[in-house]
């Protein structure tokens, strides 16, 4: 009997080990399909857009749609270089973004020590003001923007699409919190040296803050690279356009239908961005991180 009631324990908690792994099993088949899915939502319209620049205007318009090239061509960034000033348009955002980069390493930088390190009457409630920023719609200062440029004569010009992107709440966030993490003594010993504030934030601070630089970098260069309204309302001729400008007005009129070209020119759009990705993607998780540190 003793016997009969131990085999009948141990079949009924082997039965039991299979039923827990045949569940355990099923929520990893669920949670691998999930994924599946979600890789190809997120992954489906880029792959597809890299597919769509090598492919003939015919096979882009065929009834039932293939997913890669029957017959690979260049045509479409052939036509892209011949009907559009690329290069010119390529440069334009390169001098855009490198500006716009280069402005809100310094001046965010500089800008957070103040409201981290030093202490003057109002300093939190300046800070206040920096963070309410972020909750003000660029729309809604878009029109009052451009009529202030417009004002000092900075409409079409490098200065008309670099100035107002020049420093952001964002960026004054980050490196705030970063800056905020720096321990006190090192900045008073510093002080007790003799060293000014301007000689503290160059030679002690900055050096310390390679991580939030270069996530401050890679999060503002994306935004402006990609960024199409305020280009494209502040420039008034082709010879300012940005990239993101340039392939738009290339979709108007008779190009509209030209979809081989407009997936080559979005194909060279996405490519710095997505080459400064692969090569700086492990500043983006930390710089996610470092926002939840303690200023």
């Amino acid at each position: 009997m003793a016997t009969t009631t131990t085999t009948a324990a141990k079949t009924a908690i082997a039965a039991g080990r299979t039923g827990g792994q045949e569940r355990a099993a099923l929520r990893r088949s669920i949670i691998y399909i999930g994924y599946t899915i979600g890789l190809v939502l997120v992954a489906g319209p880029f792959v597809w857009m890299v597919a769509g620049a090598f492919k003939t205007a015919p096979e882009l318009h065929r009834i039932v749609p293939t997913f890669l090239p029957a017959e690979p061509t260049l045509d479409n960034f052939n036509t892209l270089f011949q009907k559009l000033n690329f290069p010119l348009y390529f440069l334009n955002s390169a001098v855009v973004a490198f500006f716009v980069v280069g402005a809100n390493l310094l001046f965010c930088s500089m800008l957070a020590y103040a409201l981290t390190k030093l202490h003057f009457p109002g300093r939190d409630k300046m800070f206040l003001l920096v963070m309410a920023t972020l909750m003000v719609p660029s729309t809604v200062t878009l029109v009052p923007l451009f009529v202030l440029m417009s004002a000092i004569g900075l409409v079409n010009t490098y200065a008309g699409l670099i100035l107002p992107f020049a420093a952001g709440p964002f960026g004054v966030f980050l490196m705030r919190q970063f800056i905020g993490s720096i321990p006190d003594d090192l900045i008073e010993a510093a002080r007790i040296d003799g060293a000014s504030e301007l000689r503290i934030f160059r030679s002690v601070v900055m050096p310390l803050c390679g991580t939030p630089l270069a996530t401050l970098g890679i999060f503002t260069f994306l935004a402006s690279w990609n960024n199409f309204l305020w280009p494209l309302v502040v420039s008034t001729s082709e010879r300012m356009y940005t990239l993101p400008v340039g392939v738009a007005t290339f979709s108007i009129g008779q190009h509209s239908s030209d979809y081989g070209t407009l997936m080559a020119g979005s194909v060279l759009l996405v490519a710095p961005v997505l080459v400064v990705f692969l090569l700086l993607q492990r500043y983006f998780t930390q710089g996610i991180a470092m926002t939840g540190i303690k200023g």
